[in-house]
Protein backbone atom coordinates (compact mmCIF):
# COMPACT_ATOMS: atom_id res chain seq x y z
CA UNK A 1 0.00 0.00 0.00
CA UNK A 2 2.98 2.23 0.63
CA UNK A 3 4.85 1.72 -2.90
CA UNK A 4 0.78 2.86 -3.99
CA UNK A 5 1.01 5.67 -2.61
CA UNK A 6 4.49 6.74 -3.35
CA UNK A 7 3.32 5.87 -7.05
CA UNK A 8 0.07 7.98 -6.49
CA UNK A 9 2.78 11.05 -5.19
CA UNK A 10 4.76 10.83 -8.54
CA UNK A 11 1.43 10.83 -10.97
CA UNK A 12 0.08 14.50 -8.64
CA UNK A 13 3.65 15.73 -9.12
CA UNK A 14 4.10 15.17 -12.87
CA UNK A 15 0.24 15.91 -12.63
CA UNK A 16 0.90 19.20 -12.14
CA UNK A 17 4.11 19.43 -14.98
CA UNK A 18 1.40 18.14 -17.54
CA UNK A 19 -0.81 20.78 -16.62
CA UNK A 20 -3.82 17.96 -16.28
CA UNK A 21 -6.24 20.47 -15.13
CA UNK A 22 -9.50 18.60 -15.78
CA UNK A 23 -8.55 15.85 -13.92
CA UNK A 24 -10.22 15.36 -10.45
CA UNK A 25 -7.69 14.36 -8.39
CA UNK A 26 -9.50 11.35 -6.74
CA UNK A 27 -10.05 9.63 -9.97
CA UNK A 28 -6.35 9.27 -10.35
CA UNK A 29 -6.00 8.05 -6.52
CA UNK A 30 -8.84 5.44 -7.72
CA UNK A 31 -7.35 4.11 -10.82
CA UNK A 32 -4.08 3.44 -8.68
CA UNK A 33 -5.37 1.80 -5.66
CA UNK A 34 -7.73 -0.38 -8.00
CA UNK A 35 -4.49 -2.02 -9.42
CA UNK A 36 -1.70 -5.09 -8.30
CA UNK A 37 0.09 -3.91 -5.43
CA UNK A 38 3.04 -6.16 -6.20
CA UNK A 39 6.27 -4.70 -7.33
CA UNK A 40 6.21 -5.84 -10.71
CA UNK A 41 2.56 -4.61 -11.17
CA UNK A 42 3.79 -1.40 -10.07
CA UNK A 43 6.26 -1.08 -12.50
CA UNK A 44 4.13 -2.07 -15.06
CA UNK A 45 1.83 1.03 -13.64
CA UNK A 46 4.37 3.80 -13.90
CA UNK A 47 4.69 2.47 -17.50
CA UNK A 48 1.27 2.13 -18.44
CA UNK A 49 -0.02 5.51 -17.10
CA UNK A 50 2.56 7.29 -18.71
CA UNK A 51 1.81 5.73 -22.01
CA UNK A 52 -1.16 6.56 -21.76
CA UNK A 53 -0.61 10.42 -20.99
CA UNK A 54 -2.73 11.14 -24.35
CA UNK A 55 -5.84 10.59 -22.29
CA UNK A 56 -4.66 12.27 -19.16
CA UNK A 57 -4.74 15.85 -21.60
CA UNK A 58 -8.73 15.40 -22.12
CA UNK A 59 -8.73 13.00 -24.86
CA UNK A 60 -11.19 10.00 -25.09
CA UNK A 61 -9.33 5.94 -24.55
CA UNK A 62 -10.25 5.84 -27.83
CA UNK A 63 -8.85 8.66 -29.30
CA UNK A 64 -5.56 7.57 -27.49
CA UNK A 65 -5.70 4.47 -29.07
CA UNK A 66 -6.14 5.80 -32.38
CA UNK A 67 -3.42 8.78 -32.46
CA UNK A 68 -0.21 7.82 -32.67
CA UNK A 69 2.38 8.98 -29.86
CA UNK A 70 4.42 11.97 -30.89
CA UNK A 71 8.50 11.82 -30.26
CA UNK A 72 8.25 13.87 -27.23
CA UNK A 73 5.85 11.81 -25.22
CA UNK A 74 8.00 8.64 -26.62
CA UNK A 75 10.91 10.59 -24.71
CA UNK A 76 8.87 11.08 -21.43
CA UNK A 77 8.22 7.37 -21.39
CA UNK A 78 11.94 6.61 -21.87
CA UNK A 79 13.06 9.09 -19.26
CA UNK A 80 10.52 8.14 -17.13
CA UNK A 81 11.53 3.99 -17.25
CA UNK A 82 15.10 5.82 -16.19
CA UNK A 83 13.94 7.12 -13.31
CA UNK A 84 11.84 3.84 -12.52
CA UNK A 85 15.14 1.56 -12.43
CA UNK A 86 17.72 3.98 -10.96
CA UNK A 87 14.84 3.79 -8.25
CA UNK A 88 14.74 0.43 -8.27
CA UNK A 89 18.24 -0.38 -8.13
CA UNK A 90 18.52 2.46 -4.83
CA UNK A 91 15.97 0.40 -3.23
CA UNK A 92 17.38 -3.27 -3.90
CA UNK A 93 21.51 -1.90 -3.53
CA UNK A 94 22.03 1.46 -1.24
CA UNK A 95 23.86 0.85 2.10
CA UNK A 96 20.95 2.16 4.27
CA UNK A 97 17.72 0.71 4.08
CA UNK A 98 15.29 3.06 2.59
CA UNK A 99 11.54 2.56 1.94
CA UNK A 100 10.05 3.78 -1.89
CA UNK A 101 8.68 6.38 -0.17
CA UNK A 102 11.35 7.91 1.07
CA UNK A 103 13.12 7.21 -2.17
CA UNK A 104 9.90 8.92 -4.30
CA UNK A 105 10.78 12.12 -1.17
CA UNK A 106 14.04 12.58 -2.21
CA UNK A 107 13.71 12.44 -5.92
CA UNK A 108 11.54 14.65 -5.99
CA UNK A 109 13.17 17.32 -3.52
CA UNK A 110 16.80 16.46 -5.66
CA UNK A 111 14.43 17.49 -8.97
CA UNK A 112 13.10 20.45 -7.15
CA UNK A 113 16.39 21.86 -5.95
CA UNK A 114 18.20 21.80 -9.24
CA UNK A 115 15.78 24.09 -10.86
CA UNK A 116 16.00 27.20 -8.53
CA UNK A 117 16.46 28.72 -5.55
CA UNK A 118 12.96 28.91 -4.63
CA UNK A 119 10.85 25.70 -5.68
CA UNK A 120 11.27 23.05 -3.68
CA UNK A 121 8.20 19.74 -2.34
CA UNK A 122 6.61 20.36 0.93
CA UNK A 123 6.16 17.62 2.89
CA UNK A 124 3.78 17.38 5.96
CA UNK A 125 6.34 18.87 8.54
CA UNK A 126 6.94 21.82 6.03
CA UNK A 127 3.49 22.39 4.60
CA UNK A 128 2.36 22.87 8.10
CA UNK A 129 4.85 25.04 8.77
CA UNK A 130 4.14 27.48 5.47
CA UNK A 131 0.06 27.27 7.04
CA UNK A 132 1.68 28.43 10.91
CA UNK A 133 3.86 31.08 8.73
CA UNK A 134 0.59 32.96 6.96
CA UNK A 135 -2.12 31.82 9.88
CA UNK A 136 -0.07 31.86 12.72
CA UNK A 137 2.09 34.48 15.08
CA UNK A 138 5.73 32.53 15.63
CA UNK A 139 9.14 33.46 17.13
CA UNK A 140 12.20 34.69 14.97
CA UNK A 141 15.14 36.65 14.68
CA UNK A 142 13.56 39.00 12.34
CA UNK A 143 15.86 38.57 8.99
CA UNK A 144 15.01 37.61 5.53
CA UNK A 145 17.29 35.48 3.42
CA UNK A 146 17.68 33.84 0.26
CA UNK A 147 20.84 32.02 -1.97
CA UNK A 148 22.87 34.03 -3.59
CA UNK A 149 25.65 32.24 -5.12
CA UNK A 150 24.82 29.46 -3.66
CA UNK A 151 25.16 30.56 -0.43
CA UNK A 152 22.55 31.41 2.34
CA UNK A 153 22.57 34.76 2.66
CA UNK A 154 20.86 37.84 4.60
CA UNK A 155 19.19 39.55 2.13
CA UNK A 156 17.69 42.20 5.05
CA UNK A 157 17.43 42.18 8.71
CA UNK A 158 14.18 44.03 9.77
CA UNK A 159 14.26 47.56 11.56
CA UNK A 160 14.57 47.29 15.34
CA UNK A 161 14.46 43.15 15.39
CA UNK A 162 16.47 40.86 17.05
CA UNK A 163 18.44 40.47 14.42
CA UNK A 164 18.66 44.22 13.11
CA UNK A 165 19.84 44.78 17.35
CA UNK A 166 22.40 42.16 17.52
CA UNK A 167 24.15 43.42 14.10
CA UNK A 168 23.40 40.84 11.50
CA UNK A 169 23.98 43.00 7.85
CA UNK A 170 22.69 42.63 4.46
CA UNK A 171 25.31 40.44 2.62
CA UNK A 172 26.66 38.47 5.82
CA UNK A 173 26.40 34.82 4.38
CA UNK A 174 24.93 32.23 7.06
CA UNK A 175 27.20 29.14 7.04
CA UNK A 176 26.12 27.59 10.18
CA UNK A 177 22.35 27.17 12.14
CA UNK A 178 23.33 26.75 15.40
CA UNK A 179 25.81 23.24 15.07
CA UNK A 180 24.14 22.33 11.49
CA UNK A 181 26.17 23.78 8.25
CA UNK A 182 24.20 25.17 6.00
CA UNK A 183 25.71 23.92 2.92
CA UNK A 184 23.15 22.30 0.40
CA UNK A 185 20.68 23.23 2.79
CA UNK A 186 17.16 24.82 1.17
CA UNK A 187 15.69 28.00 2.67
CA UNK A 188 12.52 26.90 4.07
CA UNK A 189 15.20 24.68 5.88
CA UNK A 190 17.01 27.03 7.29
CA UNK A 191 14.66 29.47 8.22
CA UNK A 192 12.55 26.56 10.15
CA UNK A 193 15.90 26.43 11.84
CA UNK A 194 15.68 30.02 12.92
CA UNK A 195 12.38 30.22 13.98
CA UNK A 196 11.36 28.90 17.98
CA UNK A 197 9.56 30.12 20.62
CA UNK A 198 10.30 33.39 22.26
CA UNK A 199 12.76 34.12 24.68
CA UNK A 200 14.36 31.22 22.77
CA UNK A 201 18.25 31.42 21.61
CA UNK A 202 19.77 30.19 18.33
CA UNK A 203 23.49 31.04 17.55
CA UNK A 204 24.30 31.88 13.77
CA UNK A 205 27.72 31.63 12.41
CA UNK A 206 28.80 34.10 9.33
CA UNK A 207 31.01 35.35 7.19
CA UNK A 208 31.12 38.46 6.47
CA UNK A 209 33.07 40.55 3.61
CA UNK A 210 36.26 42.53 5.18
CA UNK A 211 36.46 39.92 8.23
CA UNK A 212 39.27 37.53 8.47
CA UNK A 213 37.24 35.09 9.98
CA UNK A 214 34.01 34.01 11.31
CA UNK A 215 31.69 35.85 13.25
CA UNK A 216 29.32 34.13 16.03
CA UNK A 217 26.25 35.71 16.83
CA UNK A 218 23.68 34.12 19.98
CA UNK A 219 20.45 35.59 19.65
CA UNK A 220 17.11 35.46 21.18
CA UNK A 221 14.17 35.04 19.45
CA UNK A 222 11.06 37.09 19.74
CA UNK A 223 7.98 37.78 18.43
CA UNK A 224 8.61 39.44 14.94
CA UNK A 225 6.10 42.70 15.06
CA UNK A 226 6.82 44.76 11.83
CA UNK A 227 6.45 48.77 11.85
CA UNK A 228 6.76 48.93 7.80
CA UNK A 229 6.01 52.73 7.53
CA UNK A 230 7.56 55.94 9.08
CA UNK A 231 6.87 59.49 7.53
CA UNK A 232 8.69 62.19 8.87
CA UNK A 233 9.42 65.98 7.77
CA UNK A 234 13.02 66.24 7.21
CA UNK A 235 14.12 69.97 8.95
CA UNK A 236 15.22 72.52 7.38
CA UNK A 237 13.47 71.71 4.30
CA UNK A 238 10.06 71.03 3.13
CA UNK A 239 11.08 67.72 1.91
CA UNK A 240 8.92 64.33 3.56
CA UNK A 241 11.26 61.26 4.05
CA UNK A 242 8.92 58.00 3.72
CA UNK A 243 10.55 54.59 5.03
CA UNK A 244 8.95 51.11 3.81
CA UNK A 245 10.79 48.51 5.70
CA UNK A 246 8.41 45.98 3.92
CA UNK A 247 5.63 45.31 2.18
CA UNK A 248 2.92 44.34 4.01
CA UNK A 249 -0.61 44.92 3.39
CA UNK A 250 -1.35 48.27 4.52
CA UNK A 251 1.66 49.97 3.28
CA UNK A 252 0.13 52.56 0.93
CA UNK A 253 -2.96 53.50 3.00
CA UNK A 254 0.16 54.48 5.50
CA UNK A 255 1.96 55.60 3.35
CA UNK A 256 -0.36 58.12 2.17
CA UNK A 257 -1.96 58.94 5.91
CA UNK A 258 1.54 60.05 6.42
CA UNK A 259 2.05 62.28 3.70
CA UNK A 260 -1.44 63.89 3.93
CA UNK A 261 -0.52 65.34 7.74
CA UNK A 262 2.87 66.51 6.48
CA UNK A 263 0.35 68.44 3.84
CA UNK A 264 2.24 70.07 0.89
CA UNK A 265 5.87 68.72 -0.09
CA UNK A 266 8.19 69.60 -2.05
CA UNK A 267 10.18 66.57 -2.34
CA UNK A 268 10.41 62.86 -1.25
CA UNK A 269 13.00 60.28 0.00
CA UNK A 270 11.39 56.91 -0.45
CA UNK A 271 13.71 54.60 1.56
CA UNK A 272 13.57 51.44 0.39
CA UNK A 273 16.97 50.34 1.74
CA UNK A 274 17.05 46.72 3.43
CA UNK A 275 13.28 46.42 2.07
CA UNK A 276 13.06 42.59 1.37
CA UNK A 277 9.57 42.93 -0.46
CA UNK A 278 6.36 41.46 0.79
CA UNK A 279 2.64 41.75 -1.09
CA UNK A 280 3.19 42.61 -5.00
CA UNK A 281 -0.08 44.51 -5.20
CA UNK A 282 1.04 46.97 -2.51
CA UNK A 283 4.12 47.91 -4.36
CA UNK A 284 2.69 48.44 -7.07
CA UNK A 285 -0.15 50.40 -5.36
CA UNK A 286 2.84 52.36 -3.57
CA UNK A 287 4.45 52.80 -7.21
CA UNK A 288 0.52 54.41 -8.70
CA UNK A 289 1.03 57.11 -6.29
CA UNK A 290 3.97 58.43 -8.11
CA UNK A 291 3.81 57.26 -11.65
CA UNK A 292 0.78 58.66 -13.84
CA UNK A 293 0.45 56.24 -16.70
CA UNK A 294 1.85 53.68 -18.02
CA UNK A 295 2.86 49.78 -17.04
CA UNK A 296 4.62 49.41 -13.48
CA UNK A 297 5.63 45.95 -14.11
CA UNK A 298 4.56 42.72 -15.97
CA UNK A 299 4.58 38.96 -14.75
CA UNK A 300 5.20 36.71 -17.31
CA UNK A 301 5.21 32.05 -17.03
CA UNK A 302 4.43 29.65 -19.13
CA UNK A 303 1.00 29.57 -18.73
CA UNK A 304 -1.85 32.41 -19.67
CA UNK A 305 -3.00 33.09 -16.30
CA UNK A 306 0.66 34.23 -15.13
CA UNK A 307 0.75 36.52 -17.92
CA UNK A 308 -0.20 39.73 -16.10
CA UNK A 309 0.48 43.60 -16.61
CA UNK A 310 0.09 45.96 -13.92
CA UNK A 311 -0.74 49.90 -14.87
CA UNK A 312 -0.78 53.21 -13.12
CA UNK A 313 -4.26 54.47 -12.52
CA UNK A 314 -3.18 58.17 -12.19
CA UNK A 315 -0.93 59.79 -9.47
CA UNK A 316 -1.37 61.67 -5.75
CA UNK A 317 2.27 62.82 -6.23
CA UNK A 318 3.09 62.25 -10.19
CA UNK A 319 5.09 65.99 -9.86
CA UNK A 320 6.81 65.49 -6.66
CA UNK A 321 10.19 64.69 -6.99
CA UNK A 322 11.31 61.56 -5.63
CA UNK A 323 14.43 60.36 -4.77
CA UNK A 324 14.80 56.31 -3.76
CA UNK A 325 17.11 55.08 -1.76
CA UNK A 326 18.99 51.08 -2.39
CA UNK A 327 20.95 48.65 -1.54
CA UNK A 328 22.19 45.17 -1.41
CA UNK A 329 18.84 44.54 1.15
CA UNK A 330 16.40 45.71 -1.82
CA UNK A 331 14.33 42.84 -2.99
CA UNK A 332 11.65 41.72 -4.68
CA UNK A 333 9.04 44.40 -4.13
CA UNK A 334 11.10 46.87 -3.68
CA UNK A 335 13.24 46.41 -6.57
CA UNK A 336 10.05 46.69 -8.57
CA UNK A 337 8.89 49.92 -6.93
CA UNK A 338 12.46 51.08 -7.47
CA UNK A 339 13.05 49.84 -11.01
CA UNK A 340 9.55 51.45 -11.91
CA UNK A 341 10.30 54.87 -10.62
CA UNK A 342 13.54 54.50 -12.53
CA UNK A 343 11.94 53.40 -15.83
CA UNK A 344 9.37 55.87 -16.15
CA UNK A 345 12.15 58.90 -15.03
CA UNK A 346 9.80 59.70 -11.91
CA UNK A 347 13.10 59.60 -9.82
CA UNK A 348 16.70 59.70 -9.07
CA UNK A 349 18.14 56.30 -7.41
CA UNK A 350 20.69 56.24 -4.90
CA UNK A 351 22.60 53.98 -3.05
CA UNK A 352 23.89 50.24 -4.35
CA UNK A 353 22.81 47.11 -6.50
CA UNK A 354 19.81 45.99 -5.30
CA UNK A 355 19.63 42.01 -4.36
CA UNK A 356 17.98 40.75 -7.72
CA UNK A 357 14.80 37.97 -6.68
CA UNK A 358 12.41 38.92 -9.67
CA UNK A 359 10.43 35.88 -9.69
CA UNK A 360 7.20 34.29 -8.59
CA UNK A 361 6.67 31.17 -6.57
CA UNK A 362 2.83 29.58 -6.51
CA UNK A 363 2.10 26.97 -3.90
CA UNK A 364 0.29 24.07 -5.39
CA UNK A 365 -1.40 21.47 -2.89
CA UNK A 366 -1.17 18.05 -3.82
CA UNK A 367 -3.49 16.74 -0.99
CA UNK A 368 -4.25 17.93 2.49
CA UNK A 369 -1.09 17.34 3.69
CA UNK A 370 1.41 18.02 0.57
CA UNK A 371 2.42 20.96 -1.23
CA UNK A 372 4.89 21.78 -4.10
CA UNK A 373 6.14 25.73 -4.27
CA UNK A 374 7.39 26.35 -8.24
CA UNK A 375 8.57 29.29 -9.56
CA UNK A 376 5.96 30.07 -11.92
CA UNK A 377 7.06 33.12 -13.33
CA UNK A 378 9.20 36.07 -13.16
CA UNK A 379 8.43 40.17 -12.92
CA UNK A 380 9.63 42.37 -16.01
CA UNK A 381 9.85 46.07 -15.29
CA UNK A 382 8.85 48.53 -18.04
CA UNK A 383 11.43 48.75 -19.79
CA UNK A 384 11.07 44.69 -20.40
CA UNK A 385 14.27 44.21 -18.54
CA UNK A 386 13.90 41.28 -15.82
CA UNK A 387 15.39 42.05 -11.90
CA UNK A 388 16.11 38.60 -11.71
CA UNK A 389 19.79 37.53 -10.91
CA UNK A 390 20.67 41.32 -11.79
CA UNK A 391 18.87 43.75 -9.68
CA UNK A 392 18.85 47.33 -10.03
CA UNK A 393 21.50 49.60 -10.45
CA UNK A 394 21.42 52.94 -9.04
CA UNK A 395 21.81 56.27 -11.02
CA UNK A 396 23.95 57.37 -8.46
CA UNK A 397 26.09 54.83 -6.63
CA UNK A 398 26.91 55.98 -2.54
CA UNK A 399 28.52 53.67 -0.18
CA UNK A 400 27.27 53.79 2.89
CA UNK A 401 28.87 55.56 6.41
CA UNK A 402 28.94 58.93 7.65
CA UNK A 403 28.54 62.60 5.60
CA UNK A 404 31.62 64.47 6.25
CA UNK A 405 31.77 67.82 8.29
CA UNK A 406 32.05 70.80 7.51
CA UNK A 407 35.57 71.39 7.19
CA UNK A 408 35.72 75.23 7.62
CA UNK A 409 33.46 75.47 10.62
CA UNK A 410 36.46 76.76 12.96
CA UNK A 411 36.02 80.08 10.58
CA UNK A 412 35.59 83.51 11.95
CA UNK A 413 36.00 87.01 12.08
CA UNK A 414 38.75 88.69 13.22
CA UNK A 415 36.80 90.48 15.89
CA UNK A 416 35.76 87.51 17.26
CA UNK A 417 38.76 85.90 17.56
CA UNK A 418 39.31 86.15 21.19
CA UNK A 419 36.13 85.54 21.97
CA UNK A 420 36.25 82.40 20.31
CA UNK A 421 39.27 81.23 21.58
CA UNK A 422 38.76 82.09 25.14
CA UNK A 423 35.19 79.70 24.84
CA UNK A 424 36.81 77.12 23.27
CA UNK A 425 39.70 77.29 26.54
CA UNK A 426 36.84 77.19 28.81
CA UNK A 427 35.75 74.07 27.15
CA UNK A 428 39.05 72.22 27.39
CA UNK A 429 38.76 72.95 31.12
CA UNK A 430 35.14 71.76 31.77
CA UNK A 431 35.34 68.22 33.88
CA UNK A 432 35.85 65.38 32.00
CA UNK A 433 33.60 63.46 33.25
CA UNK A 434 30.46 65.30 31.54
CA UNK A 435 32.41 66.11 28.50
CA UNK A 436 31.85 61.82 28.13
CA UNK A 437 28.51 62.13 29.28
CA UNK A 438 28.01 64.74 26.74
CA UNK A 439 29.44 62.06 24.06
CA UNK A 440 28.01 59.35 24.76
CA UNK A 441 24.42 60.56 24.85
CA UNK A 442 22.85 59.86 21.30
CA UNK A 443 20.46 62.22 20.07
CA UNK A 444 16.85 61.84 20.16
CA UNK A 445 14.95 60.76 18.31
CA UNK A 446 12.06 62.44 17.24
CA UNK A 447 9.38 60.46 15.59
CA UNK A 448 8.27 63.54 13.65
CA UNK A 449 11.38 64.75 12.15
CA UNK A 450 14.63 64.00 10.45
CA UNK A 451 17.30 65.67 11.90
CA UNK A 452 20.44 67.75 10.68
CA UNK A 453 22.41 65.42 13.26
CA UNK A 454 20.72 61.85 11.80
CA UNK A 455 20.99 63.43 8.27
CA UNK A 456 25.01 63.57 8.72
CA UNK A 457 25.02 60.20 10.14
CA UNK A 458 24.17 58.90 6.84
CA UNK A 459 25.95 60.20 3.53
CA UNK A 460 23.14 58.19 1.10
CA UNK A 461 20.48 60.52 3.05
CA UNK A 462 22.39 62.88 2.53
CA UNK A 463 23.29 62.64 -0.80
CA UNK A 464 19.34 61.88 -1.73
CA UNK A 465 18.38 65.49 0.17
CA UNK A 466 21.03 67.24 -1.72
CA UNK A 467 19.40 65.54 -5.41
CA UNK A 468 16.61 66.94 -4.18
CA UNK A 469 17.75 71.23 -3.23
CA UNK A 470 19.33 70.61 -6.99
CA UNK A 471 16.18 69.05 -8.51
CA UNK A 472 14.33 72.08 -6.87
CA UNK A 473 16.39 74.64 -8.54
CA UNK A 474 16.86 72.51 -11.90
CA UNK A 475 13.21 71.97 -11.52
CA UNK A 476 12.93 69.82 -15.25
CA UNK A 477 13.69 66.35 -14.33
CA UNK A 478 10.56 63.94 -13.64
CA UNK A 479 8.30 64.04 -16.62
CA UNK A 480 6.44 60.79 -16.51
CA UNK A 481 6.20 59.84 -20.00
CA UNK A 482 3.63 56.99 -20.41
CA UNK A 483 5.43 53.22 -21.83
Amino acid sequence: MLKVESVRKIYIFFWVEYGFCKIQKQSITKGIIMMSKSRVVLAGIIASLLISSALFVGLSADEAQKSKPKVQEVNKVESFKKLRRIMGIVEEYYVDELSFDEIVDKAIDGLLSNLDAHSNYLNKKKFDDLRANTDGEFGGIGITVGLKDGALTVIAPVDDTPGDKAGLKSGDVIIKVNDQSTIDMSIDDAVNLMRGAPKSKVELTIVRKGESKPLVFNIVRDIIKIDSVKVRKIEESNFAYVRVASFDKNVTRNVTSGLKQLGKVDGIVLDLRNNPGGVLDQAVDLSRLFIKSGVIVSQKGRTKQENIEYKAKGASYGDVPVVVLINGGSASASEIVAGALQDHKRAVLIGEQTFGKGSVQTVMQLDQNEGLKLTTAKYYLPSGRTIQAVGVTPDIVVYPGVAPENENSFSIKESDLKRHLQGELDKANADKTNQQTDKAEAPKDDKKLVTQSMIYQDIQLKTAIDVLKAWGVIGTFGTNKAK
